[in-house]
């Protein structure tokens, strides 16, 4: 097998290679812009040219892979008697390969290698198995790659990493799926890819196509996968029918019996290189299938596999009224997508294969992302009833699925089979809601729903349904209860053989068997009515009869005692909204114009802490003001203009489209901010965290918040808190909350379901059942608690005076005790809270009890013991940093060892308090640890004052790190912190303050931040503020959005980190690689708070001291003074005014200063544009 990494770095090689070739070719380049125009106006896309051509050339340098790939299998396997390429097998030796070309070289002087492997593509497309594969539509045609890329392309597979045989003596061609969905970065993350693995490929297909084959018959069993990817399914189902054709008339010459299956499978995907494999794929099991070992002599066999998205209209002959299963699109609407076809696209084949109600069977593994691409997304949004708010692609294949299938008629009968793998995340979030209560529940008739999200499915990040159903409606005369596999736990381990996991051999066992329960699955016959309300709940274990214990407890719900539960605000745009304090006051923004801003992720355990700050465009009364009315705020947010006024709101508009200037939040509901109490949450988090604010801050949608009626008191605020914050509230919120799972061990889900992940929305948050009575007392107490163990944090402790260590360390023992007495009365509070509801009928809690440490619980206790008898296997204990202990610690007062002792029986009992009393629902305490908190503020104090204006005060100066030491050594208390934080007494300044700010800068030229990916992107944004400033003058005219950066387009992680997607300063420092003094070998730094003004002023100093001081040439000083050019454009556009200090304006000081010193060193403009190349 070819290493993946090592194709993967072909691809990235083409890639670049075309872009270039791409350039040059005038006539190319235009035909490319003319398709790009027609897909923008077809609504196909809005980005920008440049973002559009990067997919275009991803899959051009895919195609001639993946080209290259097939070649190589057909010799090796000796599928085709001439070779091209060649390999270290015998039967297609390398050096024959080279000898040929050599030969064709001679006699071909003017051609080169890509002339070479397009003879080899030539043959292929000459032959009959082979000639879709290779047709006009491929792009190997229509983007000639160079001579030097053909020759390095070829001479990988010879004596490169691709030097492997691919031989197979079955003609396997499974690995063709994992070069699918690996091949190109670029493509994984835009389409998708993800290939759906055998067993659950077979699973799908054992419950849709032999039901369908019982039915309907072999001759009308036809089936399609719309998400065909790299033909999975299709594969699959042609392996049926080739076997029951055979079987059924075995005299039939197989020929003929491959054809007719063929033509009952059909694939569609919107990857082109996608359908290319599975066409090869499904063209080799034809040929296995028949006999035929050379392509030579092979029959003409019709693949019915086309490239298009299936998810448009291709025909005039679609339905547009079978209820909501069908689209609502206007005739003209029809007519201009029809219209247009990309160059990759089999249109004419996609009008007919995507023709509605025709499928007996409609299988497949639709993509879980959504739709980034605005035109698209609306598009799809017009065309598919249930896809609404910020829907996934899980919804419009969903009902496409169905709409393929036939449609049963009044009786039921002859409706086809619909199965699919699916994300859940419709389940339980709000654009899950139409599907489910509409279409689900009134258009079609589900027949099956497994939860597979506890099964190990290999490469699934996300968490993972399997729905079955028929295109019929519901109906007493036909339809019965709907079979459910409900999850009880996950996966413990990686299993070795996935299909052989506990959780999936639970699964295929028992879904013929309701009423059956293991530790994994429960399997049960469901009423229907359950599964046509959002959202759905498939927990098994109980869970379902626990929830109605809990709901029939209770008298009231949130929604009845709050004013309100949801969003305060959402920027749209936290890359440049949500910085660092640090970062508004160097832009010496006013504090008026910019708020504490509260994320989730800042919610924890009782409290929250707010690290950062959001940018404020609002008066005091919350109406949003001109930017312009403040200048430093209007520079900070200028820049990103046209990507904040294009970001997408609800329904899909853009902000400005929508009404709002470009500069506001995208939603601020000022009456939430008006009075000082609220009740915050985080809203994605593995456990419920909720905090009671007293005021000051803004929310982020992260940290929705409840607000209660005008005359709550803080009392009222602190009684719902408790019960909020209990470990009963964390079991019912989690059976009615979207499970967003993690990174896990390839599943999407973690090891243990403790580690998932979910979002707890607000709506299901109003539903939530309370109790007559509430832990008031207890809610208090830990409130209060939670206020001093935030004063002890090491970071408050540092936010005055200099940290000493004696102040540290104890306030390190203070932190230690009160988070234990947290972790008891947290305890306290839970097992009150289930007395409140009547899950246990004694109380439990205690009034006094002693602190205690993480692994001293009940429920602890009870876990480490079914450890300790090898029952489980657990991370909790190791993860947590506690130590399992399977006795009641003699130390604790007889009481409590008497209570603890219950609480355990109760545990082991009382199988409602067992499944609330485990990890899943019991809070973690969970901090970085004391050590690293301490760092982190002993490191923040130091970088605050290495920012102090006495050390970068007067003219603006870069300074080297060694000068900066140099200044710091009389300053006692940073010698003493830094001491502290570098943990040694005996420290050299300069290498501690290196190490210090290596995080912390990002260099001033372009082409030292980013790689050519993000100096690309950086030429589009360059043009939008271009644009920018002539819609400032006046001018009409439409500015494209440019791109968003990604981490991979910066030379440096940090750099990332600093600048993130809108590429917004952070950074504290500003870095000048390559400028410092001679025999100075530290890193020269300036302080990132210096206007453009002051930067220009700090590399004129530097070039002028290192030309007049130091007598650099022209090769070191021209690096500056690219580094003025850089800054020209803003000097212009913020200060083209007489300035103090100046002879007119700074602008055009610079602009003469800049020409000057160019002149004086017989350069131009042009050699600047080197620095902008990468370094």
């Amino acid at each position: 097998m070819i290493e993946l990494k090592a194709l993967q770095g072909q691809v990235k090689f083409l890639v670049d290679d075309l872009r270039e070739v791409v350039a040059a070719n005038d006539e190319l380049r235009s035909s490319l812009k003319g398709e790009w125009k027609a897909a923008g106006k077809a609504q196909r896309t809005a980005g920008t040219f440049e973002s559009w051509l990067e997919d275009v050339l991803d899959q051009a340098a895919v195609a001639w892979v993946l080209g290259c790939v097939f070649v190589r299998f057909c010799e090796d396997n000796e599928l085709i008697s001439k070779i091209w390429i060649g390999g270290p097998t015998s039967v297609a030796p390398a050096e024959r390969a080279v000898q040929d070309r050599q030969g064709y070289l001679v006699s071909n002087p003017r051609n080169n290698d890509r002339h070479w492997l397009r003879e080899a593509f030539t043959y292929l497309a000459g032959l009959r198995p082979t000639g879709k594969i290779f047709d006009k539509h491929n792009p190997v045609w229509r983007f000639d790659i160079s001579g030097l890329a053909a020759e390095k392309l070829s001479e990988f597979f010879r004596r490169g990493d691709g030097y492997v045989s691919l031989q197979s003596s079955g003609l396997e061609t499974r690995f063709l799926g994992d070069l699918y969905q690996n091949l190109s970065a670029h493509a994984r993350e835009t389409y998708a890819l993800l290939q759906t693995p055998e067993f659950v490929e077979e699973f799908i297909l054992d419950r849709t196509f032999e039901p369908a084959y019982k039915e309907f018959g072999l001759v009308e069993t036809k089936v399609i996968d719309p998400t065909c990817g790299s033909g999975h399914f299709v594969l699959g189902a042609f392996d049926r029918l080739i076997n029951r054709w055979k079987e059924r008339e075995p005299a039939t010459d197989v020929r003929e019996l491959v054809q007719r299956a063929l033509d009952q499978v059909t694939g569609v995907d919107i990857n082109p290189f996608a359908v290319a494999v599975a066409r090869f794929r499904l063209m080799i099991a034809a040929l296995n299938a028949c006999g035929v070992k050379e392509l030579e002599t092979a029959p003409t066999f019709n693949l019915r596999l086309a490239v298009g998205d299936s998810l448009l209209g291709w025909s005039r002959e679609e339905s547009t009224h079978q209820g909501q299963l069908d689209v609502d699109v206007q005739q003209d609407r029809e007519e201009e997508e029809k219209a247009f076809a990309y160059y990759s696209e089999d249109f004419d084949e996609l009008a007919q294969y995507l023709r509605p109600n025709q499928y007996s069977v409609v299988v497949g593994n639709p993509p879980y992302i959504t739709v980034k691409e605005k035109a698209l997304n609306d598009l799809y949004r017009k065309r598919y009833s249930a896809c609404s708010g910020k829907y996934a692609l899980t919804v419009p294949f969903a009902q496409l699925f169905f709409k393929l299938g036939r449609r049963g008629d009044n009786n039921g009968d002859g409706a086809g089979y619909v199965g699919q793998i699916t994300a859940n995340s419709f389940m339980k979030r709000e654009f899950g809601k139409k599907l489910i209560n509409e279409f689900f529940a009134g258009e079609v008739e589900l027949i099956e729903v497994v939860d597979v999200s506890g099964a190990y499915v290999p490469g699934h990040g996300t968490p993972t349904v399997v729905l079955i159903g028929q295109n019929r409606l519901v109906s007493q005369r036909y339809s019965g209860h709907i079979r459910a596999i409900l999850g009880v736990r996950g996966e413990p381990s990686q299993p070795a053989d996935p299909a052989a996991g506990l959780v999936w051999s639970a699964i295929v066992r028992q879904i013929d068997e309701p009423s059956s329960e293991s530790q994994w699955v429960s399997s049960t016959d469901l009423d229907r009515s359950v599964l046509t309300r959002h959202p759905w709940s498939l927990t098994g274990g109980g869970a379902s009869a626990l929830m109605e214990e809990i709901n029939a407890g209770s008298p009231s719900k949130i929604a009845q005692i709050a004013d309100s539960v949801g969003i305060t605000s959402f920027t749209l745009e936290d890359d440049l909204y949500v910085q660092p304090t640090k970062s508004f006051l160097r832009r010496r923004i006013p504090a008026s114009y910019h708020r504490p801003m509260v994320l989730g992720d800042g919610i924890r355990d009782w409290d929250l802490t707010v690290p950062d700050e959001a940018a404020f465009p609002y008066d005091v009364d919350f109406n949003p003001v001109d930017t312009r009315e403040c200048e430093p705020l209007h520079r900070f947010m200028w820049p990103a203009k046209t990507s904040i006024s294009n970001s997408l709101m609800f329904g899909n508009q853009t902000k400005v489209d929508s009404g709002l200037s470009w500069s506001e939040f995208g939603r601020l509901t000022a009456s939430k901010l008006r009075s000082p109490l609220s009740i915050a949450f985080a809203e994605v988090a593995t456990h419920n965290h909720f905090v009671l604010d007293r005021g000051g801050n803004v929310f982020k949608q992260t940290a929705p918040v409840i607000k209660l009626t005008s005359v709550a008191t803080e009392d009222d605020h602190l009684q719902l808190l408790g019960v909020l914050n209990s470990s009963t509230a964390c079991f019912w919120l989690k059976q009615v909350s979207h499970n967003k799972a993690g990174s896990g061990i390839g599943r999407g889900i973690q090891p243990e379901s403790w580690m998932d992940r979910y979002q707890f929305n607000a709506t299901k948050l109003e539903s939530f059942p309370l109790p007559a009575e509430y832990p008031h007392r207890l809610a208090t107490i830990l409130d209060q608690s939670a206020a001093r163990l935030a004063a002890l944090d090491p970071t408050e402790i540092s936010r005055g005076a200099a940290p000493t260590r004696d102040l540290l360390a104890q306030a390190r023992d203070a932190w230690s005790t009160m988070r234990a007495r947290m972790i008891a009365l947290q305890e306290e509070l839970d097992w009150q809270t289930y007395h409140l509801y009547g899950l246990i009928d004694d109380d439990l809690s205690l009034d006094d009890v002693p602190p205690i440490g993480l692994g001293e619980r009940a429920f602890e206790i009870v876990l480490a013991r079914e450890v300790a008898a090898g029952e489980i296997e657990t991370q909790w204990f190791e993860r947590h940093g506690s130590r399992p202990i399977t006795e009641l610690p003699s130390h604790w007062p007889e009481e409590y060892r008497a209570v603890v002792a219950k609480r355990i029986a109760v545990i082991e009992s009382d199988r409602n308090i067992g499944l609330i009393e485990r990890p899943e629902c019991k809070r973690r305490w969970a901090t970085k640890g004391w050590d690293a908190m301490q760092a982190e503020a002993l490191r923040r104090w130091l970088l605050d004052r290495l920012e102090a204006p006495g050390l970068w005060g007067g003219a603006p100066t870069p300074l080297s790190v060694v000068q900066l030491a140099d200044r710091l050594r009389q300053d006692d208390d940073f010698q003493s912190v830094l001491s502290l934080w570098a943990g040694s007494d005996q420290l050299d300044v300069a290498k501690a303050l290196s190490r210090l700010v290596a995080d912390e800068h990002v260099p001033y030229l372009p082409s030292l931040r980013y790689n050519p990916t993000g100096l690309r992107k950086r030429v589009q944004w360059e043009r939008t503020w271009e644009l920018q400033r002539r819609e400032d003058d006046g001018e009409k005219i439409d500015i494209p959005v440019p791109p968003k950066y990604g981490s991979g387009d910066f030379a440096k992680t940090s750099y990332w980190r600093n600048r993130g997607k809108l590429d917004v300063p952070k950074e504290r420092f500003v870095s000048y690689p390559g400028a410092g003094r001679d025999g100075d070998a530290t890193l020269l730094l300036g302080w990132a708070g210096w206007d453009h003004v002051a930067q220009a002023q700090a590399l004129a100093t530097v070039y002028l001291d290192r030309k007049m001081q130091a007598g650099w040439g022209k090769e070191g000083l021209l690096p500056l003074l690219a580094g003025v050019a850089e800054l020209e454009p803003w000097l212009k556009q913020w200060f083209d005014e007489p300035r103090p200090g100046f002879p007119g304006s700074p602008a055009k000081f610079f602009t003469t200063f800049l020409d000057g010193e160019l002149a004086n060193l017989g350069a131009d403009r042009g050699d600047l544009r080197t620095f902008r190349e990468p370094a």
